[in-house]
């Protein structure tokens, strides 16, 4: 049998959770150190670890969709009719996919873009869903997945 988790309320602290943040922080593990090798590497073997960062990031992108999901499926109850969160939940795998089939250059650099875009979308989504406080978490994850996009975008 398995323990009990407890998961925070959506108006929890989310300094209170250190176990959220570690998870958070080490998820973005892949795409910093991707965006490095990047710039390591031979020329020959560059493409293949572009392909991996592009890959990471657009499977964290669709990660932010799932999210809207989650928190769709939770408020079904308080707001049957309200949609919002399952209509954007599908966009990020949608956008996402694009940076796949792009040459690494310029789809590493989409990706970086969507993953800016989906935060401006979830700073106004979480704010109306009770979240904002988790907002701050979010904005550090994003900034820091965008940027190495754009990082490894540049190495090529």
């Amino acid at each position: 049998m398995l323990p009990r988790m407890s998961l925070p309320d959506a108006g929890d602290e989310p300094q209170k959770h250190p176990l959220i943040h570690n998870l958070g922080h080490a998820g973005l593990i892949p795409l910093v150190g991707l965006a490095l090798l990047i710039w390591l590497v031979r020329p020959d073997l560059q493409a293949w670890v572009a392909l991996a960062l592009a890959s990471y990031a657009a499977l964290i992108t669709s990660f932010l969709g799932g999210i809207h999901w989650g928190i769709g499926w939770s408020q079904m109850t308080r707001f049957p009719h309200n949609k919002t969160h399952f209509l954007w939940g599908v966009m990020p795998s949608l956008l996402a996919w694009p940076g796949l089939v792009m040459p690494p250059y310029a789809g590493l650099a989409w990706l970086g873009l969507v993953l800016i875009v989906c935060y401006l979308v979830d700073r106004k989504l979480y704010a109306q869903a009770g979240l904002a406080v988790w907002l701050e978490l979010r904005f550090r994850l994003s900034a820091v997945a965008a940027l190495s996009c754009f990082i490894g975008a540049g190495a090529l």
